[in-house]
């Protein structure tokens, strides 16, 4: 079976970049290095969704000189779902930085335990 997923570069590429994006999130306190880590996983999901919708000797699904048969294009799917992610991300991204800078003001700190603790007093 891994022989079938890792057929490109780009393929074996993006599995790493999401493992270095994970292991980033769930190990780093520092909330802006977590939202990094979150991004570099979005990213390696992009890649590896292009990765697997190109097609060797195919073009961009655009109708040149006439040709309409589907084995000329390659699919136009994952490329339309790469894009709708990409702004996704961008605004879950400008959403989690708000919040950061909301909660820097706050607590004067982006280390998620010590933000916690911080908080954990404030409660009655």
């Amino acid at each position: 079976m891994l022989e079938n997923l890792l057929q490109t570069p780009y393929e074996t590429a993006s599995i790493i970049l999401f493992g270095i994006g994970f292991t980033s999130l769930m190990l780093q306190k520092n909330m802006i290095k977590k939202i990094v880590g979150f991004n570099m996983m979005d990213s390696a999901i992009y890649l590896f969704l292009a990765a697997k919708g190109y097609i060797d000797g195919r073009k961009a699904p655009i109708v040149v000189n006439g040709v309409t048969s589907v084995e000329a294009y390659i699919n136009p799917i994952p490329s339309g779902l790469v894009l709708t992610g990409i702004v996704v991300s961008v605004s879950v991204t400008s959403l989690m930085l708000a919040l950061t800078v909301r909660l820097y003001r706050r607590y004067h700190t982006l280390d998620i335990d010590e933000i916690t603790a911080l908080a954990r007093k404030e409660e009655p």
